[in-house]
């Protein structure tokens, strides 16, 4: 099942990379822990064009980033991470992405995205261009009708599923 989830992302990522005409840096990540995707996501990518951002972790606050070569250019790193060993770029360096993957445990069809609790995205995401495409990747059935909201939370406007592919977010049906 998980290798069919990541050939499915893989291909979706490689369609991303194509439909955002500016995407010359996407940014991305090494999933870890049963996070959805995989290298072959980040390979497709580089496959379609694109360069790719991957985080890289420090002290607590936005993270820094460095291009993603290949998988025999990553190392381990904090909280079980991968990370690239090429150059180490500035929190600065998300500004570029015009497409931001980002790993959730849950995405809400308002945007509202559930994370793993560190608040390494939340303190990054303000940087990033307003223009740029916010993509929570989950699992199907971990895009749910609704998420509790913190007031530093900053919305998704999509979720990238293996079943469903792309899915635009924002329902303010709730009034909100």
């Amino acid at each position: 099942m998980r290798e069919a989830e990541s050939a499915a992302l893989a291909a979706a990522a490689a369609r991303l990379a194509a439909q955002w005409p500016r995407a010359e840096w996407i940014a991305a990540y090494v999933p870890i822990r049963g996070e959805p995707g995989s290298i072959a996501m980040l390979d497709a990518l580089r496959s379609a064009g694109s360069r790719v951002l991957l985080p890289v972790t420090g002290a607590p606050g936005p993270l820094d980033w460095a291009e993603y070569g290949d998988a025999e250019a990553l190392r381990p790193a904090r909280f079980g991470l991968l990370e690239p060993t090429g150059a180490r770029m500035s929190p600065a360096a998300i500004e570029s992405a015009a497409v931001i993957l980002i790993p959730a445990l849950a995405v809400d069809r308002r945007g509202v995205r559930l994370g793993r609790g560190a608040g390494y995205y939340d303190r990054t995401l303000p940087a990033a261009d307003p223009a740029a495409a916010l993509i929570a990747v989950v699992r199907d059935d971990e895009l749910v009708r609704r998420l509790p909201e913190e007031p530093h939370d900053r919305r998704m406007g999509w979720a990238l599923t293996p079943g469903g592919g792309l899915h635009r977010l924002g329902d303010r049906s709730d009034g909100n």
